[in-house]
């Protein structure tokens, strides 16, 4: 599943530094979900990322009431732009093209 996100302008180094180490609650968290792998990469402030997840909807709802991804959701709040609902309907980045 490959994402896009945005950060609030000015908020590049406080997102750089929430994400040097997340917490072992929230990996567990993640993982519990159905997460294999997130890989973030940013330019400027553009954020890319992919998540290795078998069933990414699902995924989305099941951290909806985790408290520990709700704390977290409430930092990201305050980085990145656009608020998220964790309603788990959005569909990723659409692929256009792949390498064979």
């Amino acid at each position: 599943m490959a994402l896009h996100t945005r950060l609030k302008p000015g908020k590049e180094a406080d997102y750089d530094a929430v994400h040097a180490r997340i917490s072992g609650e929230l990996d567990h968290a993640l993982r519990a979900a159905g997460v294999t792998g997130w890989n973030i990469w940013r330019s400027g402030r553009e954020l890319f990322h992919v998540v290795r997840v078998s069933e990414y909807q699902a995924m989305r709802r099941q951290l909806a009431a985790n408290p520990v991804n709700i704390a977290w959701q409430a930092v990201m709040a305050e980085l990145l732009e656009v608020e998220d609902d964790y309603s788990g309907t959005d569909r990723g980045l659409a692929k256009v093209w792949e390498l064979p």
